[in-house]
């Protein structure tokens, strides 16, 4: 089968191709620039913009592919230019959406695709939501369809380790020399990283299942966990000491560091457990890179690439634990034999 990918070199989109040309189809890779070494050699490169509407529409029309998968649509507006683009060309449309898309705090857990989405909890949801619906709504299973996708905290090799004060690699070097972690919250909250091979595996049958067409598909963890507990593992898996965690409540990390902590903002802070169920049983989707092992291929990627910054790069994070330390510890004293 012949497959188009938008964003075919961004960290999924590596793992996605790779799963589509091992798997014996005839992939051609839409993107910005060229990486060499990123891609199969089998695989075709077009370099363009797709904000570019005529280079897109010209690059589809030259590969004439069946399926189309989209890693790199952000709006409604992108949407509609894509499915105008598109719809006279290809078979199946499959958006990369995410689950940024499900209202936070959920009503309940585990959340489904069923589970609401309005009102958005960032511009960013905003518009994946948007995109989403122009998609639907764009939906005709005998001309145009479509499957959307919900990957959460997609991570493995070429990326990096999320925490509670963004992506900095930096934070690995501190995992292994023993520094204080600074955690949102008391650290009880839940997270769940899944690596881009178990969700590539999804957008496989995403491509090649029939009767999925019209559908959104939770593509998530199946090894839910506390902050904690992530920090925790992740020393476990370099071989580090057991970390020291510094729990700050999540609205003074807000204060003191807005720039680092919108993703704390629209995600870390909530409690989130995801249904893959659906997935699971229409699109093969299965779990089976384990956090620990995933953490471990992650940063030995990023060790002979030399991609982790020295803890010292972010003299921040020292200040805050002291800081935090020393004034929670002067406010209990005034309260010490008072009751």
């Amino acid at each position: 089968m012949k497959v188009f990918v938008i964003g075919g070199t961004g960290l999924l989109g590596r793992a996605i191709v790779r799963r589509l040309v091992d798997a014996g189809h005839d992939v051609t890779s839409f993107q910005r620039g060229e990486t060499d070494g990123v891609l199969p050699d089998a695989v075709t490169r077009v370099t363009g913009d797709r904000e570019d509407g005529d280079a897109l529409h010209a690059a589809i029309h030259d590969a004439d592919p069946s399926v189309v998968v989209d890693l790199a649509c952000f709006d409604a507006a992108t949407a509609r230019a894509a499915v105008e683009r598109c719809a006279d060309v290809v078979d199946r449309y499959v958006f990369c959406s995410t689950i940024d898309v499900y209202h936070r705090p959920p009503p309940k857990n585990p959340v489904t695709e069923s589970s609401p989405r309005n009102p958005p909890v960032s511009d960013y949801a905003a518009g994946k939501i948007a995109a989403e619906d122009v998609f639907f709504d764009a939906h005709d299973p005998d001309d145009f369809d479509v499957v959307v996708l919900r990957p959460w905290n997609t991570y493995g090799e070429g990326g990096t380790l999320v925490h509670s004060l963004g992506m900095g690699s930096y934070y690995i070097d501190r995992i292994r020399a023993g520094k204080p972690i600074i955690v949102h919250g008391d650290g009880t909250s839940l997270w769940g990283p899944c690596h881009t091979d178990d969700v590539a595996r999804a957008f496989r049958g995403a491509v090649e299942r029939s009767d999925v067409g019209g559908r959104a598909y939770n593509v998530t963890s199946e090894e839910t966990m506390t902050w904690n507990q992530y920090h925790r593992r992740v020393a476990s898996a370099l071989d580090a000491p057991d970390p020291t965690l510094v729990h700050v409540p999540t609205d003074v990390l807000r204060r003191v560091a807005p720039d680092r902590t919108r993703m704390l903002r629209d995600h870390f802070q909530y409690s989130t457990v995801f249904d893959n169920t659906r997935a699971i049983s229409d699109l093969g989707f299965r779990y089976t890179v384990d956090f620990e092992t995933g953490v471990q291929r992650t940063v030995e990627w990023l060790d002979e690439h030399d991609g982790v910054d020295s803890w010292e790069t972010e003299p921040f994070d020292d200040a805050l634990a002291t800081a935090w330390t020393e004034t929670t510890e002067s406010f209990v004293d005034q309260f010490d034999g008072a009751v």
